[in-house]
């Protein structure tokens, strides 16, 4: 099946500089992992992903190209190299994502706390894409203390695929559970999900999972083309004509979100400093 979106290769000088700092300080950022498609936009335009917690995912959901197995011990310098990166990329806006480590007692939660806190000390936005840490709210919690600006974890497809396209041990439900929390928890906190289209899904069971985000008291809204990262991964049941996207988007703010991005290229990430933008005005 042809992919029917094109997309400019990476590119610009901002990108080779951001490119060559996260290689000579060994980190790692979503953006090149999970060959993400708006790499060389968001790098260009000022913000940018990072990926902690080391390269490899305890889980191995189906969709996703980012290498599982063969758990690693954690950087203990991984906040100072965050944080030094993001000063000299002069970023305005930062993503903070990561593997799952079920692999540790706490889930690599204290770790990934303590890099928002030593990047907080840069002065810029902060948004975390957290795993579900199982739901354990002691986990989540020490993310919620940390105080980022936006905490998004992605519920990624509709309820019928989920055991299909995710981990066993990332369920639709808990999902919904651990972002329900978070906003109960910290009302300020705005929370984000996305959801991939392109698996089997239909236009019914996307507005569902977006009323069940809504009903989760969830802000923000992503929805993208899932596009087959290697011949590993999930095959691509159906390329979405933008038509669709508008129409998920449309009804995504008639259901209440603050914003809605909606594209073949949209990722969780993506336009995520327009997002908080959009939002800031509630909350700043």
């Amino acid at each position: 099946m042809r992919v029917p979106y094109k997309v400019n290769l990476p590119s610009g000088d901002r990108y080779a500089f951001i490119k060559n700092t996260l290689g000579t300080r060994e980190l790692h950022t979503v953006c090149e992992e999970a060959h993400c498609p708006n790499v060389s936009e968001c790098w260009e335009s000022g913000t940018a992903t990072f990926m902690i917690l080391g390269s490899n995912c305890s889980r191995g959901c189906r969709f996703c190209a980012v290498t599982h197995g063969n758990m690693l011990p954690l950087d203990p310098d991984e906040p100072e190299k965050v944080y030094e990166s993001a000063k000299l990329m002069g970023l305005d806006y930062i993503v903070i994502t990561s593997v799952d480590r079920d692999d540790l007692l706490d889930k690599g939660s204290s770790a990934f706390a303590n890099v928002i806190k030593m990047v907080k000390e840069l002065k810029i936005k902060i948004e975390v894409l957290i795993p579900d840490f199982s739901g354990n709210h002691e986990d989540i919690d020490r993310i919620i203390a940390a105080k980022p600006d936006v905490i998004a974890h992605n519920i990624e497809t509709v309820q019928r695929l989920t055991p299909l396209v995710r981990d066993p041990r990332a369920g639709y439900n808990q999902t919904l559970a651990v972002l329900e929390y978070i906003k109960k928890k910290d009302h300020s906190i705005i929370t984000k999900s996305s959801i991939m289209v392109g698996l089997g899904e239909t236009d019914i069971e996307v507005e569902k999972t977006m009323k069940d985000l809504r009903n989760a008291g969830v802000d923000i809204l992503t929805i993208g083309q899932y596009l087959r990262p290697t011949k590993k991964q999930l095959e691509v049941k159906e390329y979405s004509p933008m038509s669709r996207f508008k129409y998920f988007e449309e009804a995504g703010y008639k259901m209440g979100f603050s914003f809605v991005a909606s594209g073949p290229l949209v990722r969780t990430s993506y336009k995520a400093a327009e997002g908080y933008v959009k939002m800031r005005g509630k909350y700043d």
